[in-house]
């Protein structure tokens, strides 16, 4: 070898990779100044226009509130509905993607009040449409950031025209809705037991409320028994002379010898148990099951000088009678039992008759009394709940045959305080109203007044404290009540006038719409099932108004000249209009008497706002259409959006508004625990975007199973970084070949077989791809595409290749087949995954050709049938079985340093199983395995060879290869300086240099 050879450079004729696609991502500096490009190049109208006159996909935006900065929350929800119409965009349709924000509610409200009060500012001061004015200006202001932060993540979609409910036209159609249902007799004036927020003054829905552990105080009371009615009796023939057996509380009654076992019982006490202690001025009866066992006590020992004393009598379910003694530290002895029968027949007092309470109490069998806990009995407020209302609604008429009024107390006002319908604690009563709570949610002064009352008439059995969870406003975050107000529903088992109801209607609905997990129906459906009529009214000013007149009695005036009127005020001028001075003149108009019809100041639910936002944007936008091809939101929607969406278009349309609902989970930190500020674990997505990029955070949505509840840190952030660091230098060293690529179009017949594996692993990824956007089941491709691109491409293919990639001639047909294949897995990888990654596949897309305008506006590869082919398919997986055998022996060599690098080898390789062996004829396997020789023989193989652990029968000889190594491709070779034109490198690299025309 000479001087002058050995001097040579001979990088300069190989062809390495060139890309200026840097190694380094820099995504938060890039990623703003490529979403700037795309508004300035108007990206969303060109990717309306390649789509015209394709198949119509909607998936149709859940509307996050306006009213805060973007959490992580937003940013998984938003990026899983930007890769479904990103990947139905790719894939032929019209994926158009309207943004939409709810704006009406008590959020918004309570901020405005907020700003009030820290300048001394009375909201009742302030005209009601100035007010309004300042909280449609807040939901602006926040729509305007959120879009902003949206856009940070990549979301594509119209954000210029996105869809408001503060919109007018939004608002003149809820209030047509509304109408429609009012038109249909669905909508009614009711008084029930609803949650209500005295804090914050108005009514809540299910969804609304959130659930926290509080302790509350727990009291069992006494009801005397005073009266058995024989003739509710089953065993009362025979003797229906004798009707009724009344006593007053205490007194003995005298019965005829065949009745006198009953005596016992009108002589003792119902005993109930509660954690609301409140409750009990609104008690009108007791509830029992007649699936249960009860048992007549009486007391035998006392511990405490007040409370039950021995002999008097008591009833309980005979489960939990031991526990109650216990509560009031006494001993029972049973009695006798007690049917259900002689419970159905007795009457009670209220254990306050004497400030009076002077009314009867019955007994009701109910389906929601169980013995799991308490004393068998349930106290019966039907003004403060709903299972007591059902209970006393279902029994009215049977009541008021018994001289028993059926009357619903109102015992609380808005504000926490009795009224006077809650005789001895309402304003009449000496020291004025209890208050069961205040404006700040704390606990009033109600629970120990009416404790005090009970133990002065004797009627306190026991008390105590009880940790338990309570439903708190999901706003304010302080506990609710549930109390009796004139409230506006909707029925939801009124017939319809087709044989349907509501109720029906939606559970139709769910049957035929798809769910994405599957249980999210289970769950749906069991909510429609349970679920009370539908409370629309909200007692505030900030939201589209039910924009109805009503009579004293509660009906609806049906004329549709003033809903027309109504109408077209609100599509000029907004829901304001109801608010404005002479509305309702203005509306009314002179065909009604304005003293009978009063307008409705009441608000709508913002449910029912959302519930709505199909028939303003689907029904409205010729862009879009109805039904949606797909809800997405949080697995709470299924009691929210989901929900009121639901039973909307079933009330007006009859069935759901979109064909497949998918839910996510929610996202805790990476030990599983719920964000929260004060525990300082909360990762935000303007956090990550910022040290990251949006890529990053997109890639962990992708990388995870959002079915279930997410986690999200700095560790499991990180590990997203690697493997997106993983993929990028797979695409960047693609680019960098395929800088060399001159686009030759090679038959597949002339394919080598390797490449032909490729193009098959090509064709089974696409079915996969597809499928699996399909079916939303995103985490499936990431890991199919990142595995492809690490271990078949990465460590398999590309450095098989690279050798001939690199030194071949320019002629080399091995070489101008994979830039062949090259470039179509350079394609499928960025396009597939460009839904997913839209800054680094529009970055490597660009970068590929310079002159393309967006990655974005491509459509998946075609992937030919023909590419598919088995045959080579499991003849490979067969090779790499050997070479895995090959490469662990190898990995040995090189762990205890006998050989540097794979090129130094010449193993032999002992292959003992016939299909193996034959797998390998005919194929160059050294370059397979990357030696530069290799000696393939039938056998076992000497008992000291290299073999793996799983049983494959290869054994594997390590030996160096014999000869010199060439300068250009370092392969240890006999042919090296076999051209003396070239004395230091192999012949195929003398012959590469001569047809690229360098000379030493």
């Amino acid at each position: 070898m000479t001087e002058t050879a050995e001097k040579l450079d001979y990088s300069k004729t190989l062809y390495l990779p060139e890309t200026e696609f840097p190694m380094r991502a820099g995504l938060p500096q890039k990623e703003p100044e490529m979403a700037a490009k795309w508004r300035q190049m108007d990206l969303y109208k060109k990717l309306r226009a390649s789509a015209a006159g394709r198949e119509k996909f909607v998936l149709h935006d859940g509307p996050p509130y306006a009213n805060g900065n973007i959490h992580i929350g937003h940013a998984l929800n938003k990026v899983l509905k930007d890769v479904i119409t990103r990947s139905f965009q790719m894939r032929g349709f019209d994926a158009n993607y309207v943004p939409g924000w709810d704006c009406h509610g008590l959020p918004i409200e309570w901020k405005i009040e907020e700003a009030y009060r820290a300048k001394g500012k009375d909201k009742n001061d302030v005209p009601i449409n100035e007010f309004r004015r300042e909280c449609r200006d807040f939901a602006q202001g926040w729509i305007d950031i959120q879009s902003e932060e949206f856009r940070r993540l990549g979301i594509e979609g119209d954000f210029d025209k996105p869809y408001t409910t503060m919109n007018f036209h939004a608002e003149a159609r809820i209030a047509g809705e509304l109408l429609k249902i009012a038109k249909s007799g669905q909508l009614y004036r009711g008084s029930k037991p609803i949650m209500w927020s005295v804090v914050e003054r108005t009514a809540l829905a299910e969804a609304e409320v959130e659930y926290h552990e509080v302790e509350s105080d727990t009291i069992w009371v006494k009801f005397p028994v005073v009266s058995m009615d024989m003739s509710r009796h089953s065993f009362a023939a025979g003797v229906a002379n004798v009707q009724n057996l009344d006593r007053a509380p205490g007194e003995a009654v005298a019965l005829p010898e065949d009745l006198a076992f009953v005596k016992d019982l009108t002589s003792a006490s119902v005993v109930i148990w509660t954690t609301t202690p409140w409750t009990i001025p609104g008690n009108r009866a007791i509830s029992y099951s007649s699936r249960i066992e009860y048992g007549l006590y009486e007391v035998t020992e006392a511990v405490n000088d007040f409370g039950p004393q021995p002999g008097e009598k008591l009833i309980f379910a005979k489960r939990l009678a031991e526990d109650c003694a216990t509560k009031a530290k006494v001993t029972f002895k049973l009695v006798r039992d007690v049917t259900g029968a002689e419970l159905s027949a007795i009457t009670c007092a209220h254990p306050l008759a004497s400030l009076g309470y002077d009314f009867l109490v019955p007994l009701l069998d109910g389906d929601h009394v169980t013995d799991d806990a308490g004393t068998g009995f349930v106290h019966t407020a039907p003004s403060h709940g709903r299972e007591d209302f059902e209970a006393w609604m279902a029994n009215a008429r049977a009541l008021e045959a018994r001289g028993i009024s059926s009357k619903i107390p109102f015992t609380v006002g808005d504000d926490g305080f009795y009224t006077d319908e809650a005789t001895g604690f309402g304003p009449s009563a000496e020291g004025g109203a209890a208050r069961v709570m205040d404006d700040n949610g704390k606990k009033g002064d109600a629970n120990k007044r009416v404790m005090d009352a009970l133990i002065a008439a004797g009627n306190l059995f026991a008390r105590g404290r009880i940790k338990h969870e309570y439903p708190h406003s999901w706003r304010s975050k302080k506990p609710i009540i549930f109390r009796n107000t004139p409230q506006w529903f909707v029925y939801m088992d009124k017939e319809l006038g087709d044989g349907t109801t509501l109720r029906s209607r939606a559970l139709s609905a769910i049957d035929d719409t798809r769910f994405v997990p599957a249980a999210g129906q289970n769950r749906l459906r069991a909510m429609i099932e349970g679920r009370p009529d539908w409370v629309l009214s909200r007692q505030r000013a900030w939201g589209v108004p039910i924009c109805v007149f009503a009579d004293a009695e509660g009906n609806v005036l049906q004329d549709e000249e003033v809903n027309t009127r109504i109408l077209a005020a609100f599509e000029n001028e907004g829901a304001d209009a109801w608010f404005a001075a002479g509305a309702k003149e203005r509306f009314l108009g002179n065909a009604h008497d304005a003293d009978k019809w009063q307008m409705v100041s009441d608000i709508l639910d913002v449910w029912f706002d959302s519930g709505c936002t199909h028939t303003f944007t689907l029904e409205d936008r010729p862009d879009l259409k109805w039904p949606a091809d797909v809800y997405l939101e949080g697995s709470d929607q299924h009691r929210g959006w989901f929900h009121s969406s639901l039973l909307e278009s079933c009330a007006t349309r009859g069935r759901a508004p979109y064909d497949a609902v998918v839910t996510h989970g929610f996202i805790m930190d990476e030990k599983g625990e719920k964000m929260s500020k004060s525990k300082g674990n909360v990762t935000a997505p303007q956090t990550i975007m910022k040290d990251a990029g949006a890529d990053i955070l997109r890639l962990w949505v992708m990388s995870s199973d959002y079915a279930e509840d997410l986690r999200v840190g700095k560790t499991i952030i990180q590990t997203n970084i690697d493997s997106y660091r993983k993929i990028r230098n797979t695409l960047r060293w693609m680019l960098g070949t395929l800088a060399h690529d001159k686009g030759d179009e090679i038959a597949y017949a002339e394919l080598p077989e390797l490449e032909k594996l490729m193009l098959h692993r090509l064709f089974e990824l696409d079915q996969l791809v597809r499928k699996a956007y399909d079916e939303f089941d995103f985490k499936r491709i990431t890991r199919a595409l990142t595995d492809f691109a690490n271990v078949e491409l990465s460590a398999f293919y590309f450095d098989i290749r690279k050798d001939t990639l690199y030194c071949d001639a320019p002629s080399s047909v091995k070489r101008r087949a994979s830039l062949f294949v090259i470039r179509k897995l350079f394609d499928c990888l960025v396009l597939w995954f460009a839904p997913m990654m839209p800054f680094t596949t529009e970055e490597a897309w660009l970068s590929r050709d310079p002159n393309a305008v967006s990655v974005h506006l491509e459509q998946f590869p075609d992937i030919p049938a023909d590419w598919s082919n088995d045959t080579v398919a499991e003849k490979w997986r067969q090779v790499r079985t050997v070479r895995r055998a090959v490469t662990g022996a190898l990995e040995v060599e090189r762990k205890d340093k006998r050989i540097g690098s794979s090129l130094e080898a010449a193993p032999v390789v002992h292959v003992a199983d016939a299909a193996l062996l034959a797998a390998l004829d005919g194929l160059d396997f050294a370059e397979i395995c990357i030696t530069s020789d290799i000696t393939v023989v039938a056998g076992e193989g000497p008992s000291d060879a290299f073999r793996l652990e799983d049983g494959t029968k290869v054994s594997v000889e390590p030996k160096l290869a014999d000869g010199v190594k060439c300068a250009r491709s370092w392969k240890v070779t006999r042919d090296v300086g076999s051209d003396p034109a070239y004395p230091d490198v192999s012949a195929r690299d003398a012959a590469a240099l001569k047809e690229l025309g360098f000379s030493a």
